[in-house]
């Protein structure tokens, strides 16, 4: 705290504190006292700043330091106080606030609005009994130069009663106290001026007092006491040196409300006289035209970018491709040249053993050896040990690379360029092919169990069975499906098959959970287990009959999307990219991959290529099981051999699939089996097909009733769902057990108990997992 000159005791000549007040008309006496107030005015306004009152008013005093230097430094300019020390003949100190008396002021100016210290509160110079002119806004009293006053005491108020005069320049006087108080740099508080038509005192909004004649307008009475809503800072357009003094900002500067000094404007602006801001028309001119030749750039030059990403792209993929097919023709050639070899040691391994007639000059085998099963050959010709070791050679050679190919993996984590990225991923894709060629001489069967002992195979087996299915609309009570037994397995595809309105989609959307507006009766087995097929949704995947796909991206787009919306998210890279390709090649999409799919107003791809992104979409999530509704319509014959090409080699992977084959009434299962014992089933009925005709087109016909069966096998369309449930031993639904005497059945058929369950007959399958624990 800095410490004050005390206030000596002033004789009657004026002598003030070792200076003869008489003298301030000398300029060098008033220099003195001048530095002495604004010593005492230092302290008393960092007192202030550094004080309680201060921290309660933390919303604005962040830095008391730097705060008082803005707000209270006036060392640069002390010309108001040298005039307020003139007008008051030195007595500027007696009337200067005290700690108690600011502490009293700001305690007032910080309150709330709604509460009762919004207004200065009675003391001891203003209240109900005395009421001094220095009580006035704007005005102020000495406290005598007989009095000496202690500027840093903050309890008692000193009493000021004593030559009241108006508010000096640069101060001011607060209604209800009577000292004054320094206004702010960046403040401007000249003296009042009374207004006639207003009966005001300009620039300052207080009145005179009523019953006063001699009493006039003096200085300040607020600078910025937000509770009554006034201040009197630095207008804008203004700057103001000091707190006297209002300077008009100049051209080519720009002032701010409360500016100590005018701001020079920035480059390319115009700032005319008393002004606020700066006029940057132009930075925003150049900035419009900066983002229109931005716009105008990325609209012209966005396809070239997106083109030449895309050309790069494709450079990677075919320099990879180039690259796994010149290593597959090596690894080709090289195989052909050791077979050959094999083929010529064992060739001559044949002749040297066929070889008994000895030729003249050669050494003649002698009898013990030739007992012995040893001979010596001519040292001319290499011995056919050696010739085996060479064979043996290169077959412990190409053993060796295999094994080390085996345990050599690659580390996807380290592919991180595009060529690299299509490399391992085609490598893949050769390895997946030659697989496939070697074990297609294979059956179908066989197949199935190597896929399913694969230790390779990463994807979890879902087998669905159900039992009496039933589905109902809720509203019409209209049975869509009845009494519909049966089981699809992993590792196999499963076609339903039948006439328009059978119920095909009915029956696929209830196994696959998305039936809307129906009721669901019956049993439904996932895994052997009661389960919601929702709780595999991750793993299950569903291909509609409308198609899916987005019209304005490309073929490669379609599926990138679904693989980055379905896969994993931490999977790496190369693995999506694998996966991706791997079903682009699988599905014949390499020539189409960089096309549209195409919209109604925009051409694309063919219906048949459509149909196949559409089945592209759901396999590119790796499924354990596949609903296909009609995914073969409208496709011709080659586009439907590659699609059940690709969900053959799923199949072959352990994936279950169920599909509805042919677009071509009930809801009644006439057969669920194997196909080459479809025919068979059927001619026991007496429903033999005809030379040169489809046997499936034959049955469908003969379900939808255009075609009629003969007469001698006594059987109608009608009875085939009813026969196919008493071959499987299925229970037979109520509404159905008046027709079994049609059928020539006994009666104890139409007794449910009696039947036997479908999964106990003698003549069913096995189910999936009851022959993979037999495996």
């Amino acid at each position: 705290m800095v410490q004050f000159v005390q206030c000596q005791q002033i004789p009657d000549d004026g002598d003030y504190n070792g200076v003869n007040t008489t003298q301030l008309n000398d300029p060098a006496v008033l220099n003195v006292v001048t530095e002495m107030v604004y010593r005492r005015l230092s302290g008393v306004t960092s007192q202030l700043i550094h004080s309680q009152i201060a921290d309660r008013a933390s919303f604005c005093v962040t830095n008391p330091d730097d705060d008082w230097n803005r707000s209270f430094n006036y060392s640069d300019n002390l010309s108001f106080l040298s005039k307020c020390i003139l007008t008051t003949r030195g007595d500027l100190p007696q009337r200067v606030c005290t700690a108690a008396e600011l502490k009293f002021y700001f305690t007032n100016f910080i309150a709330k609005a709604n509460s009762p210290a919004t207004f200065l509160k009675p003391n001891r110079n203003c209240n109900i009994t005395k009421w001094l002119s220095g009580c006035e806004p704007g005005w102020a009293c000495s406290a005598g130069l007989t009095h000496p006053v202690d500027f840093t005491d903050s309890h008692e108020i000193p009493a000021r009663t004593s030559d009241c005069q108006p508010c000096c320049e640069g101060f001011f006087c607060p209604q209800g106290l009577t000292c004054m108080i320094p206004c702010p740099l960046g403040s401007y508080c000249p003296l009042a001026t009374f207004n006639v038509s207003t009966s005001l005192c300009d620039p300052y909004l207080y009145q005179l007092p009523p019953g006063r004649p001699n009493h006039t307008c003096g200085g300040a009475n607020i600078w910025a006491d937000v509770s009554r809503g006034g201040s009197m800072f630095c207008s804008a357009g203004s700057y103001c040196p000091t707190n006297t003094q209002e300077i008009p900002c100049a051209s080519g500067h720009y002032c701010r409300m409360g500016s100590t000094t005018e701001t020079r404007c920035y480059k390319l602006t115009s700032c005319v006289s008393n002004t606020t801001r700066q006029n940057i028309t132009q930075y925003g001119l150049m900035l419009i035209v900066g983002i229109s030749v931005i716009l105008f750039l990325f609209y012209n030059c966005y396809e070239q970018v997106i083109t030449l990403r895309e050309r790069r792209y494709a450079r990677s993929r075919e320099v990879a491709v180039k690259s796994v097919k010149e290593n597959a023709q090596a690894q080709a050639r090289w195989l052909a040249a050791k077979d050959a070899i094999k083929k010529r040691a064992i060739e001559m391994s044949h002749s040297f053993s066929r070889r008994n007639v000895v030729q003249p000059g050669v050494q003649r085998f002698s009898a013990a050896r030739a007992t012995s099963g040893r001979m010596e050959i001519e040292p001319g010709h290499p011995p056919l040990q050696d010739n085996n070791e060479y064979s043996n050679s290169l077959e412990g050679a190409n053993a060796e690379t295999e094994n080390e190919d085996k345990k050599k993996k690659v580390k996807v984590k380290h592919i991180r360029t595009n060529t690299q990225i299509f490399r391992y991923a085609y490598s893949q894709l050769e390895k997946e092919k030659a697989e496939q060629q070697q074990n297609r001489d294979l059956s179908f069967s066989a197949a199935v169990s190597m896929a399913i002992n694969s230790e390779t195979r990463s994807r979890p087996t879902i087998e669905i069975a159900f039992r009496d299915l039933m589905v109902t609309l809720k509203q019409k009570k209209k049975h869509l499906l009845r009494s519909v037994t049966g089981e699809i397995r992993p590792g196999r595809i499963t076609a339903l098959m039948g006439p328009s309105g059978a119920g095909k989609t009915t029956l696929l959307s209830a196994l696959a959970g998305k039936t809307v507006g129906c009721s669901i009766a019956g049993l439904i087995l996932i895994n052997g287990k009661v389960e919601s097929i929702r709780s595999y949704k991750k793993i299950v995947g569903f291909v509609p009959q409308d198609d899916v796909v987005h019209g304005n991206l490309t073929v490669e787009e379609n599926i990138w999307f679904s693989a980055n919306c379905r896969l994993l998210a931490d999977l790496a890279k190369a693995d999506k990219v694998l996966v991706v390709e791997r079903v682009i090649e699988s599905l014949g999409l390499q020539p189409v991959r960089d096309y549209l799919v195409g919209t109604v107003e925009k051409r694309g791809i063919s219906g048949g290529q459509r149909k196949r992104v559409n089945v592209g979409l759901e396999l590119v999530m790796e499924p354990s099981i596949l609903f296909l509704d009609e995914p073969t319509s409208g496709l011709d014959s080659s586009s439907s051999q590659l699609l059940l090409r690709a969900l053959k080699r799923e199949a072959l992977e352990g994936v279950n699939i169920c599909m509805v084959v042919s677009p071509t009434k009930g809801g009644l299962t006439v057969y669920h089996g194997a196909v080459k014992d479809v025919e068979d089933y059927f001619a026991q009925l007496g429903l033999v097909v005809p030379e040169r005709i489809n046997p499936p087109d034959y049955f469908i016909d003969v379900l939808e009733g255009m075609v009629k069966p003969s007469t001698s096998s006594g059987v109608t369309y009608e009875e085939l769902p009813l026969r196919w449930m008493l071959h499987k031993g299925y229970p037979v639904p109520p509404d159905m057990q008046n027709n079994l005497s049609a059928v020539g059945m006994p009666a104890m058929y139409a007794c449910p108990g009696n039947q036997e369950n479908y999964s106990g007959s003698g003549s069913e399958q096995l189910s999936f997992w009851g022959e993979f624990g037999k495996i």
